[in-house]
């Protein structure tokens, strides 16, 4: 399960609404003065939190600190599906059309058609699975914000 921490921003009454902070690697390294991978994210305007609803039964407040959860199969598959999917597709349609023996500009055609062919078909299942109980992250574990009332 790989877990990532984030604080409850909203109740719903189907679920809650937790803020995360993208971590990166980048922070750590030696290299990361001379790395342009590390220049490009100190450059980046992404540092907002990001927002997602997670399904939960637990009775959980805004504040609340809590730790989501997503399995390695669910991740492993989203990745395949969006990385591998159309450069297969691509790969596929452009060995096919040579297969053809025609030139070489019908070949790059191919190839272009199977990566976007690839593009639509990630984007019609991952609406179709989008839903899924396995695709969802889930609430792990919570810290419970305790409101301390003080008497004078």
């Amino acid at each position: 399960m790989i877990e990532e921490p984030g604080i409850v921003l909203a109740v719903d009454t189907d679920g809650v609404w937790v803020a995360t902070q993208r971590k990166t690697t980048c922070g750590s390294c030696s290299a990361k003065a001379a790395c342009g991978q590390g220049i490009l994210n100190s450059l980046s305007a992404d540092k907002q939190p990001h927002t997602i609803k997670v399904r939960s039964d637990l009775q959980l407040r805004e504040g609340d600190q809590v730790t989501l959860g997503v399995s390695e199969n669910a991740l492993v598959r989203s990745a395949f599906l969006v990385y591998m999917l159309p450069l297969l597709a691509m790969l596929a349609s452009a060995i096919a059309v040579s297969t053809l023996e025609v030139s070489e500009p019908w070949v790059i055609l191919a190839g272009v058609l199977g990566f976007v062919g690839g593009a639509a078909s990630v984007r019609f299942l991952s609406a179709r699975y989008l839903d899924e109980t396995t695709m969802q992250p889930v609430v792990l574990r919570a810290q419970i914000v305790l409101n301390t009332v003080s008497e004078v």
